[in-house]
């Protein structure tokens, strides 16, 4: 590759953000990336992967388009990737109003900072399979209307639908990808993935005794980051930008998540899981499967690992885990 290739990450630190650094440096990539106060953030991702010697790291707030247009100025990136803004469906219902705010401010700043640079560079934005809701089980593609139920949805698809704007109407290469679920061992607890596969290795070691989950029918389209991140980039070396769904198209119930991973730690998962309604969202999402034939047609990308990949991987990384973390 190249080394004039040079990537600005807008949100590095979360799960996305770190993998994505470690395929673009494996490229030949010099990567920048950002964090609201770059001095302050621990990093975690970054220092777990080996990568944070090897970034460039500025501080700046999405909110803020005078940070964003000082550092464009400053990078001068030939690809950009907006994977920031708060990224938990459930947090969502708690902090609709910052959610949204974050979620639509910053990539509308990010492409107002494109257009008034005139820089010739390619951006990516990280949209969502939640704005589609409830698809069936027939699935979603990029036609597919948006009936987004959640305030992090609702965020997604206004800033998917801004950046369709500012590519018609600007000409900007700018493209977005409506990926469905997808893990790895960098999620935090707080997202359901982790919270079971760590809830079934501590029962195992004894640990603890009970797990509290909601509903456990919804249907979900899990797949493995790693494999998305690569997505991503391949977006961004088309001859024109298009937005793709990026998704497994295997649809399996929670129910089964949950029995996978006690399975994988010698469990059954009915003698240790409570159903609590207090996790069940306001309006959730009963189904949600995505069908990326066209990701498969124009960018050769699929979906290697399925959901039993997913689980074995995770429960082995947390098998290795230390307990403190």
């Amino acid at each position: 590759m190249a080394s004039d290739k040079r990537a600005l990450i807008v949100g590095i630190g979360g799960q996305d953000g770190a993998l994505l650094a470690r395929f673009l440096l494996d490229r030949g990539y010099t990567v920048h990336g950002t964090s609201r106060d770059h001095e302050m953030a621990s990093f975690g991702n970054l220092k777990r992967l080996g990568l944070y010697d090897r970034i460039r790291l500025h501080s700046a707030s999405l909110g803020d388009y005078r940070a964003i247009v000082e550092i464009m100025s400053v990078v001068k990136p030939t690809e950009v990737y907006n994977l920031a803004a708060q990224s938990s469906v459930g947090l969502s219902f708690s902090q609709p109003v910052n959610t949204i705010n974050s979620t639509v401010l910053g990539v509308i700043n990010i492409l107002e900072a494109l257009r008034f640079l005139c820089l010739d560079a390619r951006l990516y934005n990280a949209s969502s399979g939640e704005c589609f809701g409830n698809t069936g089980p027939e699935g979603a593609t990029e036609t597919t209307p948006f009936q987004p139920r959640s305030p992090y949805a609702v965020g997604k698809a206004a800033g998917h639908w801004a950046v369709a704007n500012y590519r018609d109407a600007y000409k900007i290469f700018a493209c977005s990808g409506l990926l469905f679920n997808h893990e790895s061992p960098l999620r935090p607890r707080r997202f359901v993935t982790r919270k079971i596969v760590a809830g079934a290795v501590d029962i195992a070691n004894r640990r603890a005794d009970r797990l509290q989950l909601g509903d456990l029918a919804i249907v979900r389209d899990w797949g493995w980051a790693e494999e998305y991140v690569a997505a991503m980039w391949m977006m961004l070396q088309q001859d024109e930008p298009r937005d793709y769904v990026i998704a497994t198209g295997a649809p399996r119930a929670l129910r089964e998540f949950v029995a996978a991973a006690f399975d994988a730690v010698g469990l059954n998962w009915e003698n240790h899981v409570d159903f609590d309604p207090a996790l069940s969202r306001p309006s959730d999402v009963a189904y949600s499967v995505g069908r990326p034939e066209r990701a498969a047609r124009e960018l050769g990308w699929r979906a290697k690992a399925d959901m039993d990949d997913v689980v074995r991987w995770l429960v082995e990384e947390e098998l290795r885990r230390p307990r403190e973390a």
